[in-house]
């Protein structure tokens, strides 16, 4: 145990701690099977939106939930699209108020995109395709993203004199 001034030291170390990860909604649909699963000469075009929000539960839980929203078209014809809420619960303790945001908007993300991907892979690969293995996300570049839609335009700051 270690002191500080003759008394215990406070444990305020930053922590994070997923209490629980799972699947609020998910879909799959394949509306034009069998047809789609014949394969084609042209490589399908592929979209995939994500977003993530974050609902605070307690003083220290969060939970934060990705959205990946997704579909595959091959000659204008849907071979598949997907829709995938994955929520997670995260404890957070002894994070300066100003970093909050940033921990919540893109660590917590972070631990949660490998599980999400996993499960769009699997879905899309027992849905009769090749397996989709989505590409790792930029979350620090998505936030900066939302936080710059959430700031005010600024006006330009007046000219140094010399």
């Amino acid at each position: 145990m270690s002191t500080t001034n003759g008394g215990p030291a406070a444990d305020i170390q930053p922590q994070l701690t997923v209490v629980a990860q799972y699947i609020k909604d998910f879909s799959f649909e394949n509306p034009n099977a069998p047809r789609s699963l014949n394969a084609g000469q042209e490589p399908p075009q592929i979209g995939i939106q994500i977003n993530v929000n974050a609902n605070p539960l307690s003083e220290t839980d969060i939970e934060v939930m990705l959205k990946l929203d997704g579909k595959a078209e091959t000659a204008g014809t849907l071979m598949f699209h997907f829709e995938l809420e994955f929520a997670g619960v995260f404890r957070i303790r002894n994070v300066p108020q100003e970093s909050l945001n940033a921990v919540v908007l893109i660590e917590c993300p972070r631990l949660l995109f490998p599980f999400a991907r996993e499960i769009i892979a699997t879905a899309v690969r027992n849905g009769g395709f090749p397996p989709l293995l989505l590409d790792p996300v930029d979350f620090v570049g998505l936030y900066r993203q939302k936080m710059g839609q959430l700031e005010p335009t600024s006006t330009p700051a007046p000219a140094a004199q010399s």
